[in-house]
């Protein structure tokens, strides 16, 4: 069963100096991009990620320092980055964890303002997980009958992975073939920020999913402890979850001086409609009343000689 896309799916496996989103730098990324005929393009670039590749890491990938001294660093590619995958859905394997949060960091630092929410996510490692629950090398050999013998080469795991999604189509019959399914249905939860330190409650309210506030709605906590943000977008926290952070601490200013503004506005319309009670006109004096004032007049006037 094949891919039905509406739009490109980018694939890609990014390799890396160690494991932590906020501080660690991409060494080399593969992108792997599945156009809606079926035709296919790939670009692989290894980066300078201009602070030194942890031995661990360099033990896993087999890229060292030497490696990439001469290599171009992730702000001077990442604008052809951005352009490459601008259109595209995006899916890897255990990406919504590492892949695209760490990428996420990459073009923030480069000042490019990757809006997560433009792309669908497929995690081929979450469906993974949900029907059969292995690694990357037990999926490909389970899905496609073949050994991953280059494993931690960004491009052999990204071209795996693809074909790992190809052969999940053909075997489960319920996967529904369009990428907005797919996003869903391999979400673990329903993440604002990449690594879920902000997610949805099932009333669609964001709230914070960790620390000692983990299940209260951001805007509550940010209203009564106000410190509390200066401490987050201070801390050690993704750039990623500081944007999103203060693009609701934003939302909740504009709403409410918009309120304020409908409140005034609702409070001028109800003075301006008051009724002003209007001058009652003096009765229109009869005949016998003006002949009367007359003959009073002229008594008057002849009393006063």
């Amino acid at each position: 069963m094949k891919l039905k896309l509406a739009k490109p799916l980018a694939f890609f496996d990014l390799e890396t100096t160690g494991l932590n989103i906020s501080s660690d730098r991409i060494v080399e990324i593969s992108i792997v991009k599945i156009l809606p005929n079926g035709d296919k393009e790939i670009k692989t670039k290894r980066i300078n990620p201009t602070i030194p590749i942890s031995k661990e890491s360099s033990s896993i990938h087999g890229i060292y320092d030497k490696d990439v001294k001469d290599k171009a660093t992730f702000a001077s590619v990442a604008k052809e980055l951005a352009d490459f995958i601008e259109d595209s859905d995006l899916a890897g394997y255990n990406s919504n964890k590492f892949d695209i949060p760490l990428l996420a960091e990459e073009f923030l630092r480069a000042n490019i303002d990757f809006d997560v929410s433009k792309h669908k996510l497929i995690d081929v490692q979450n469906i993974f997980h949900k029907m059969e629950q292995r690694t990357l090398v037990a999926a490909y050999k389970f899905y496609c009958n073949k050994d991953l013998t280059n494993a931690h080469s960004a491009e052999a795991d990204t071209t795996a992975t693809y074909e790992i999604l190809e052969a999940q189509l053909e075997k489960y019959p319920d996967l529904k073939t369009d990428t907005s399914f797919l996003s869903e249905f391999s979400q673990t939860t329903k993440n604002v920020d990449l690594l879920g330190r902000i997610i949805y409650d099932n009333k669609n309210v964001e709230i914070f999913n960790f620390g000692k506030h983990k299940g209260k709605p951001v805007v509550e906590v940010l209203e009564k402890e106000p410190g509390y943000y200066s401490w987050m977008m201070n801390g050690d926290f993704p750039l990623y979850t500081k944007k999103v952070l203060k693009e609701i601490k934003d939302k909740k200013i504009i709403q409410d001086k918009v309120e304020t503004v409908i409140v005034n506005k609702s409070k001028s319309v109800q003075q301006s409609n008051k009724k002003i009670i209007p001058h009652q006109k003096q009765p229109l004096e009869t005949e016998q009343q003006i002949s009367e004032n007359k003959l009073l007049m002229l008594k008057n006037k002849f009393n006063s000689k």
